[in-house]
């Protein structure tokens, strides 16, 4: 009797809990655990509440100001992306090709070899740059651009930050390479937009293909999709399926998000104008 009360005390579960946090860290990639921000998930965690917290209320504090003129800061920041994305794409590639990564599968190299740890490196840039990129929100409200600040806009900020972090924990390299070498290469167009965007109205009438940035990033996603669909569905070469369902998932539902933007944005404009 007494066994099955202390089973049920909150301390006994409290136990268990941090059995499993202390097991969940010990599973983690012992390269990358003295990385900044991946000594534990406290930090990452801080970060996204206090970015949720900034969503929701950041437009409520600046509703008394006026829009703050941040061209000069705008213009910087996304040129800096966008040379940080060239960066990454070119580390992901080169970094693949020269390991001769298979497409089809590829398994997470745990070792310190240098091309293992180039991989390992630039996906935590990439992370990082996940987190960077969180300001992306501020601006938004720094500037009263409060429509902009999507469920899609929220979601994909905040969800990547948490994701990223557990791969490069987990599974820094191997099939999740695709995922970030495509996502990278999307994103110097998209920040290119941006930062041109950010120089004023001169450049406005150049713009004109803002909407097929949409469509290349559903395109990413669809390929990304197919990249995830050989591993959970044909080869099988000692890469984690449970991470490709995972993002699966994720990446199915970042689609459907996509496509309802792409046409309550573009589909309605055009009726309008009809």
């Amino acid at each position: 009797m007494d066994g099955q009360i202390n089973a049920t005390m909150p301390g006994h579960w409290w136990g268990k809990a941090v059995n499993i946090y202390a097991r969940l860290q010990v599973m983690g990639d012992p390269r990358v655990t003295s990385w900044p921000l991946m000594q534990s998930p406290w930090a990452v965690s801080a970060i996204v509440v206090a970015y949720l917290v900034l969503v929701k209320q950041g437009p409520r504090l600046m509703e008394p100001h006026k829009p703050l003129n941040l061209q000069r800061i705008l213009v910087v920041y996304n040129l800096s992306l966008v040379c940080l994305s060239c960066y990454m794409f070119y580390e992901f590639l080169v970094s693949a090709i020269l390991a001769n990564y298979n497409l089809r599968c590829q398994p997470v190299d745990y070792s310190n070899d240098p091309l293992a740890m180039r991989m390992a490196n630039v996906c935590w840039v990439y992370f990082a740059s996940k987190v960077v990129e969180l300001l992306d929100t501020m601006f938004f409200i720094l500037r009263k651009k409060n429509g902009q600040m999507t469920f899609l806009h929220v979601f994909h900020h905040s969800t990547m930050v948490i994701l990223w972090w557990l791969t490069v924990k987990y599974i820094a390299g191997g099939h999740t390479f695709f995922h970030p070498l495509l996502n990278s290469l999307v994103h110097i167009f998209m920040y290119s937009y941006y930062g041109l965007s950010a120089l004023g109205p001169v450049l406005h009438r150049y713009l004109w293909w803002k909407k097929y940035l949409t469509s290349l990033q559903l395109i990413q996603f669809c390929l990304i999709i197919i990249h995830l669909a050989s591993n959970i569905f044909g080869s099988h070469c000692g890469f984690p399926v449970g991470w490709s369902i995972t993002a699966f998932c994720y990446v199915v539902i970042m689609i459907i998000l996509f496509a309802n933007f792409y046409r309550a944005t573009y589909r309605s404009r055009g009726l309008k104008k009809e």
